[in-house]
């Protein structure tokens, strides 16, 4: 299927793809429009938009879009539900210091962004972040978190 969202990714638009190809579509295609045209290409393409404003997979109801995913897919594998709160506080300026992992999360979405402009690019380099990330979130819930 295809997946589009707004250009310039950072926490939520990096998030989403891994969530997605990783539980949702192994074989997604992600298509990057900038916000303005995001409706209409979505209704060009029929690809399924996230993380852009009045779409179902968006901040709806206080969460994130990667926690409307998760309740779109019912996921609710405990690594997952640790790694969205992470996202969650990371995404959502208000909520940043409500998890101590969530800096960490911003601060290298911020560094990708600069290091590699260009969204496919920054994504294939960011997966291997968000494999290690949820490796440790399954660990921590194993535990108890």
């Amino acid at each position: 299927m295809k997946w589009l969202t707004r250009s310039h990714v950072h926490v939520d638009r990096v998030a989403c793809p891994w969530l997605i190809s990783r539980f949702v579509d192994n074989e997604a295609e992600f298509l990057f429009v900038p916000k303005s045209q995001v409706d209409k290409v979505a209704a060009e393409t029929g690809a399924i938009p996230f993380d852009a404003p009045g779409v179902e997979l968006g901040h709806v109801d206080g969460r994130c879009s990667f926690e409307s995913i998760m309740v779109k897919y019912d996921l609710k594998d405990p690594g997952l539900q640790r790694l969205a709160k992470i996202v969650h506080a990371a995404d959502v300026e208000a909520d940043l210091d409500t998890d101590p992992i969530a800096r960490g999360l911003e601060a290298i979405a911020s560094g990708y962004s600069l290091r590699f402009p260009d969204d496919e690019e920054n994504l294939a380099r960011q997966f291997e972040v968000y494999d290690a990330l949820y490796a440790w979130c399954r660990l921590q819930a194993a535990k108890g978190w």
